[in-house]
């Protein structure tokens, strides 16, 4: 195995491939909804000439490779063509082999569940260090060499695609699905890829720091960060201390600085990712088994 490439990735790039393409095709092209992206290219040429999107989506991402392979890095690069190859190795599968979910009567329905595979696929892709290729590979050459937004550049493109799948073979109702069916992947993508795992962080201001500090280093085995603050309505410096816990670690967190401290000013929010001791790492450093 080349260095940096993990097994594991390769796995899920996989199945989340399988998951995208699923979707894809019992979904969007079984009740002609359209989809961003090189992907959405892919479904304007089938609907249009009845071109096969495995092969198409192949044809339009080669040169992408071409173009785009010292800028990715070699392991970006092989999860990359890895992921793209995956996802037309599926389609053709699954174009030959389609299972007919009626759902023509309910076309909200269709356009949620179409969402719902696509952002798993691609959340799961994407969270392991893979990509489908096409516009990520454009927005990435665009910002290095011309300065462009990549999230400006993407939303542009996908914009101009839904645009022409609406000239092509789209009709308004269509196009409305389609918008539903993007804003549902969009956040199941951040989902997946942030995970059902979400934990906390609270900025404790009270007179009593440092008894809060040693009881959630000792009840709770979480550290404590200390950030000098000042403050306005006082005009004196103040100690805050910082701590991310787990969601259901919370309500402990919370009594504990009610016990030391019932007058305690306490704001959580709320921390999408945590890599690092506790979380990610064990107390030897080394990477939690998961």
């Amino acid at each position: 195995m080349l260095a940096g490439i993990k097994l594991k990735n390769i796995f899920f790039i996989i199945l989340g491939a399988a998951i995208f393409s699923f979707g894809l095709v019992h979904f969007n092209i079984q009740h002609e909804l359209a989809e961003g992206g090189f992907t959405g290219i892919t479904l304007i040429l089938l609907f249009a000439f009845k071109w096969d999107p495995a092969i198409m989506n192949l044809v339009l991402n080669i040169p992408m490779f071409l173009l785009g392979w010292k800028l990715l890095g070699r392991r970006s690069f092989i999860y990359t063509v890895l992921g793209t190859v995956s996802v037309s190795v599926f389609l053709k599968v699954f174009m030959k082999y389609q299972y007919n979910i009626h759902l023509e009567g309910d076309m909200f329905l269709v356009a949620l569940f179409a969402g719902v595979f696509i952002g798993i696929g691609l959340g799961i892709i994407f969270r392991f260090g893979g990509t489908t290729g096409g516009v990520d590979i454009i927005a990435r050459l665009g910002h290095k060499y011309r300065g462009w937004s990549m999230g400006r550049t993407m939303f542009m493109f996908d914009a101009g695609v839904i645009l022409l799948s609406w000239i092509v073979y789209l009709d308004h109702r269509s196009v409305m699905y389609t918008l539903v069916a993007l804003f549902v992947g969009a956040r199941v993508i951040d989902f997946v890829q942030e995970g059902a795992y979400a934990a906390r962080g609270a900025f404790i201001i009270s007179d009593h720091q440092d008894a809060i500090a040693t009881k959630i280093a000792v009840d709770m085995d979480r550290g404590v960060t200390v950030f000098r603050g000042y403050g306005h309505f006082t005009k004196s410096d103040r100690e805050i201390l910082y701590c991310v816990v787990g969601k259901n670690e919370l309500m402990r967190l919370k009594n504990i600085v009610i016990s030391v401290d019932p007058h305690a000013f306490v704001s959580v929010t709320e921390v999408h990712d945590v890599l690092g001791e506790g979380f990610t790492l064990d107390d030897q450093k080394q990477p939690l088994e998961k």
